[in-house]
Formats: C-alpha cells, sequence, structure tokens
C-alpha cells in the first residue's frame, strides 16, 4: 500500500475546493490524464479517504431562522453517543468533539430554539449545560496540507504503513498493518462466516 504523495494532497484540496470539477479540470492542474485522476480517486475512496461528496449549502442565502454555535458540556463517557445523535439531527452542520467531552456544532434554529433541537436528539440526563452564541458569519475551510495516510490495522489497531495490506471481504475493504494480521483477520472472518452459514 502506498501512502499519499503530493498528488494525492492536491487533488483532494482541488476536491475540497469544489467536487464537482471534472477529472479533465484537474488532470490539468496536477499532470495526469483524466483516467488516472479517476484511479487515484478511486483508490482513496477505497481507502476511506475520501468518503462522498457533498455539497455545501449557503444556508445564509436561505431563510432557515437564527445561526448559532452551541457548546454542550455532558456526562463523562456521553460525548460520543451526542455527537453521532447530533451529525444525524437535521439543521446541525458541523459537530466537534473536544479532548474534554464537550461537543460545539453550528445549527441554525427556529426563533433560536436550540432546547428542542437538543432534547430530540440528545438523552437530556447526560447534559450537564449548554451555552449558546449568536454567529455573525461562518465559513469552512478543511484543506489536506501535508497529512500521510494513516489508516489503523483492523487486526491489531496499529497505524498502517506503506508496508501494509489491504483486503476486500464480501464488498467491505479492511487495512492491515502485516501479512499476519491480514491472514488472521481473514481466518477469523471466515470462521464466523462458515458459522453463520451452517
Amino acid at each position: 500500500m502506498r501512502d499519499l504523495d503530493d498528488t494525492d494532497r492536491r487533488i483532494l484540496g482541488l476536491l475540497l475546493d469544489d467536487a464537482r470539477r471534472s477529472w479533465r479540470d484537474i488532470a490539468d492542474v496536477v499532470d495526469l490524464s483524466p483516467p488516472a485522476v479517476a484511479d487515484r480517486v478511486d483508490r482513496l475512496e477505497d481507502i476511506g479517504v475520501i468518503r462522498g461528496f457533498t455539497v455545501d449549502v449557503d444556508r445564509s442565502k436561505l431563510r432557515a431562522g437564527i445561526p448559532v454555535l452551541v457548546t454542550v458540556t455532558l456526562t463523562p463517557g456521553a460525548a460520543t453517543a451526542a455527537s453521532e445523535s447530533l451529525s444525524e439531527a437535521d439543521p446541525v452542520e458541523h459537530v466537534l468533539t473536544t479532548a474534554e467531552e464537550e461537543v460545539v456544532f453550528t445549527t441554525t434554529v427556529e426563533q433560536g430554539d436550540v432546547l428542542s433541537l437538543l432534547e430530540s436528539a440528545l438523552v437530556m440526563d447526560d447534559v450537564r449545560r449548554y451555552d449558546v452564541s449568536l454567529l455573525a458569519d461562518r465559513s469552512w475551510s478543511p484543506s489536506v496540507g501535508d497529512a500521510e495516510l494513516a489508516l489503523t490495522c483492523d487486526e491489531c489497531g496499529n497505524t498502517v504503513t506503506a508496508e501494509g495490506e489491504t483486503r476486500e471481504l464480501n464488498g467491505e475493504t479492511y487495512h492491515f498493518c502485516c501479512e499476519s494480521c491480514e491472514a488472521s483477520f481473514v481466518d477469523m472472518y471466515e470462521d464466523l462466516r462458515d458459522g453463520a452459514d451452517r
């Protein structure tokens, strides 16, 4: 498995700027053929670096309520579930979880009714407090920078380096730090599958 190179990073940066950009436009910038760009994007999707192509809606152009930033302080251990639940809530845009297990998110709510949103998305017994700030402006500019590939071995949890292995099983892609982990995982996977078929 090869690591990200500068061309991969440039392709990711171009797609972050405009996910609708054609392979030909990207190819012209990175000095590859359109099929070579498509192959690289397919590889980045296969290994999970690209999870999908989305639309970035500018809510300031829509009448949808009041834009706010909400910080929720939760009981210990509740941040992961809260973050996942808020990520699925319709008006919530960006969700971040701090090391202190606070969940911070942006949303647009009618009449500034944050409490109704929290009650519909969270277990309120887990909420210690929440703070709401009105947003004057929003911008989101993700970038790749000089990031390197940081996959986790599906068998042992170690970091997968360029010497790692990738294996597709039943339509799912798995990553391994070494051949030994791949073999162990595949054996266990096949044993479980065979047991389920009986």
